[in-house]
């Protein structure tokens, strides 16, 4: 979502809201396909972020694993996700669902949103790489 389209989903009188990965509930954290925690924040009237939902999802639910289409993220009316870091397929599958992916080396959740909100850029993501190994099933992430 480029900034021009976030100051035109805040002039709408709708609620911005995005989704932190954090699976401490305090810092952002990266693999957004493997994470279960979320922080959900929506922008108030001021366009600033407020807190509104935690989501602590089983294991079973993290994207890497569920692959319905009624997944708890997509009830939530979400515009963007922020992580420290994707794979090609869940950018795809957030794409899917109208859900804009912003990836950053930013730590702090309420500032990396507060950031967005104000149409501010992140810091850069460390580069993503997502290595299937060959024998027996490795599955290993860089």
């Amino acid at each position: 979502m480029t900034n021009r389209s976030v100051f035109a989903v805040l002039n709408t009188g709708k609620s911005m809201r995005i989704a932190v990965t954090s699976q401490n509930f305090r810092t952002i954290t990266g693999h957004a396909g493997k994470s279960r925690r979320f922080i959900v924040y929506e922008a108030d009237s001021d366009g600033r972020p407020k807190e509104v939902e935690r989501l602590d999802l089983p294991m079973e639910l993290s994207l890497h694993e569920y692959h319905g289409e009624d997944h708890p993220l997509f009830e939530l009316a979400l515009n963007g996700i922020v992580t420290q870091g994707a794979g090609n397929g869940f950018l795809q599958r957030m794409a899917r669902h109208g859900i804009q992916v912003y990836t950053t080396s930013a730590t702090d959740p309420l500032q990396a949103v507060s950031a967005i909100l104000a149409g501010q850029p992140l810091p850069a993501a460390a580069p993503h790489t997502h290595d299937h190994g060959t024998d027996k099933g490795e599955h290993r992430h860089g």
